[in-house]
């Protein structure tokens, strides 16, 4: 069996570090990626967006927190993995992220304020 995703796309916003009472580091962050979807009514091809959540643990997180920021693009090896927990509406809920163990920046850094425009 295997578990691995690969993955290249932008970042949609800065990676969110944090540290846990044991001391280690977790990045969340987002991934935006484009497809080809086929062509509209005019001929103009058209892309379909997928957004990944992305979760790093230990010096990836760290890493991550350091060099990553909205806009970059990234490449991105892991595994998906599902959560699920109970919601106060009594509902269960599940998110699907992607559990990076490899990534590399690629391109220049991107200026926040330029990848907020």
């Amino acid at each position: 069996m295997i578990n691995r995703t690969f993955l290249l796309g932008r970042l949609t916003h800065d990676p969110e570090v944090r540290i846990t009472a044991e001391g280690l580091h977790v990045a969340n962050a987002r991934l935006a990626t484009n497809s080809y979807a086929g062509k509209d009514e005019d001929g103009n091809a058209k892309e379909h967006t997928e957004f990944h959540r992305l979760v790093l643990f230990g010096k990836q997180a760290e890493n991550a927190g350091a060099i990553l920021n909205k806009g970059r693009l990234v490449y991105i090896e892991g595994r998906l993995q599902t959560r699920s927990w109970d919601g106060q509406d009594g509902q269960k809920h599940y998110m699907t992220e992607v559990v990076v163990e490899q990534w590399k920046a690629v391109g220049p850094r991107v200026d926040s304020e330029s990848a907020a425009a």
